[in-house]
C-alpha cells in the first residue's frame, strides 16, 4: 500500500502516486486526487468486486476520476448539492463535446472573466452547460481556483502570472474527452450529502470517500458550509454504519475529534510527488473494516 504509519506517533503517510492529480478537469484547495493509489489499495484489500467509488461531497473528484480511469472501480457516483457544481459534471458526463467546445473557443481575458462571473452568480440552472461552464471557467481563472477570489494576476493583469496561467485548453478538452468517454460508468446527483452516504452506507459493492466542507475556513471555500451541526449530524449518521465501507478526512480540528472520539482516528501526512512538492496534514477517519485493513500491514 502506499501508506505508512508512525508506530510512535500513530500518524498515516501516504505519499502520492505519480501523476494522479491531474485528471480532474477541476482545481480544488485540499484536492485529494492524489489519494487515488491509496483508495484504490485499500478497495483491493477489502475485497470489493464490481466497485461504486462513491463521493457525497464531490468537488473535483480527483481520486474517483483517476480510479475510474484506471479502472480499479466500474462505477463512479458523483454528488455536490452546490447547482454549479452539479451543472458542471452534469454538462462534462452528458455533453462533453460541447463542453469542450466552450473550452477552445472562449476567450481568456478580464471582460470574458467578468461575463462568466454575472452567469455564475445568476445561478440559472435551466441552462446547465452555462452554468457548469462558468464555474469551470472561474475555477482555472481564479486564483487557487476559489470562486470568491480575483482573477490570476489581477483585473489589470499585471501579476506575474496571467488569466490563462491554469487554462491549457489541450490538456483541459482532454480530461473531459476522458470522462465522457466513460459516461455510461458515472452517475451525477445533485442530493443532500448525508441522504447519498446513508443510500450507500449498507450497499456492500461501495467504497464511499466522505470529505465534507472543512471547519475552519469552510465559509470561505464552499457555497455551502457546514455548521457544527452539520457536521455532528454526519458523525451521528456515521455512527451507525460503522461496518460500512468508507473513509472520512477532515481539516485538524479539535471539535471532530471529539465528535468521533469512538472512532479510529488518525492523523494523516499526504505527501506529494512528480511536479508537486509539499506536505499536506489532516484527520482521517476509518470505518471498522477500513481500519482493520490499516492496522493489518
Amino acid at each position: 500500500m502506499t501508506a505508512i504509519t508512525d508506530a510512535r506517533s500513530g500518524r498515516l503517510s501516504i505519499r502520492a502516486a505519480g501523476r494522479t492529480a491531474a485528471v480532474s478537469p477541476l482545481r480544488y484547495p485540499g484536492g485529494k486526487a492524489a489519494l487515488a493509489t491509496f483508495f484504490g489499495d485499500l478497495i483491493e484489500r477489502l475485497g470489493i468486486d464490481n466497485a461504486r467509488y462513491v463521493e457525497p461531497y464531490a468537488g473535483g473528484v480527483g481520486a474517483g476520476v483517476a480510479l475510474l480511469l484506471q479502472d480499479r472501480v466500474q462505477q463512479l457516483v458523483i454528488n455536490d448539492v452546490d447547482p454549479a457544481v452539479y451543472c458542471f459534471w452534469k454538462s462534462v458526463v452528458q455533453q462533453p463535446d460541447a463542453f469542450a467546445a466552450r473550452i477552445t473557443d472562449t476567450a481568456l481575458n478580464v471582460e470574458e472573466w467578468r461575463s462568466q462571473k454575472a452567469i455564475y452568480r445568476a445561478a440559472d440552472e435551466s441552462d446547465s452547460l452555462a452554468l457548469g461552464f462558468a464555474f469551470f471557467y472561474l475555477n482555472r481563472t481564479n486564483r487557487s481556483g476559489i470562486l470568491n477570489a480575483g482573477p490570476i494576476g489581477g483585473v489589470n493583469q499585471t501579476g506575474n502570472y496571467k488569466i490563462d496561467a491554469r487554462y491549457n485548453r489541450a490538456r483541459l478538452v482532454e480530461r473531459v474527452a476522458a470522462i465522457g468517454d466513460l459516461a455510461a460508468r458515472i452517475t451525477v446527483l445533485s442530493r443532500d450529502g448525508m441522504a447519498v452516504a446513508r443510500q450507500y452506507l449498507d450497499d456492500q459493492d461501495a467504497f464511499l470517500y466522505i470529505d465534507p466542507p472543512y471547519v475552519e475556513m469552510g465559509g470561505s471555500l464552499y457555497l455551502n458550509a457546514f455548521t457544527h451541526r452539520d457536521h455532528a449530524d454526519l458523525a451521528h449518521a456515521l455512527d451507525a454504519k460503522r461496518d460500512g465501507n468508507w473513509v472520512l478526512t477532515y481539516d485538524p480540528s479539535d471539535f471532530i475529534r471529539k465528535i468521533y472520539s469512538s472512532h479510529d482516528v488518525r492523523d494523516y501526512e499526504l505527501s506529494y510527488s512528480a511536479n508537486r512538492t509539499g506536505k499536506a496534514t489532516e484527520l482521517m477517519i476509518a470505518s471498522k473494516p477500513v481500519s482493520a485493513v490499516l492496522s493489518d500491514r
